[in-house]
């Protein structure tokens, strides 16, 4: 039988991954369609790629796997809004020329 206890809480866990990591790609692909980063909060960024990194880390050494998948791409994402909002405007324009727009 594949629905347990166990198999449910890994679901929970995979489905809360996915709308967590789903919740920075709105801002990612403003960032790149606007180019601007002005009201972004570059503590809050600081923050959260801090906080990514530590979870992904916590993730792989307890082996948990929706860990370290969803903040995998949590960080990533969070990384790149905030290299977006430390480069200078012209290579903002670059980077986001190169992504598409």
């Amino acid at each position: 039988m594949l629905i347990g206890p166990m198999n449910n809480l890994t679901i929970l866990g995979f489905v809360a991954a996915f709308v967590s990591t789903a919740s920075f790609a709105p801002q990612a692909f403003k960032i790149i369609k606007s180019r601007k980063t002005d009201d972004i909060s570059l503590g809050m960024y600081v923050l959260t790629v801090t906080g990514f990194a530590l979870w992904l880390a916590f993730g792989f050494f307890e082996k948990q796997w929706p860990l370290v998948v969803s903040n995998s791409i949590c960080f990533l994402l969070s990384a790149f809004i905030l290299m977006m909002k430390l480069l200078p405007g012209s290579k903002k324009d670059a980077v986001a020329t190169s992504l598409g727009e």
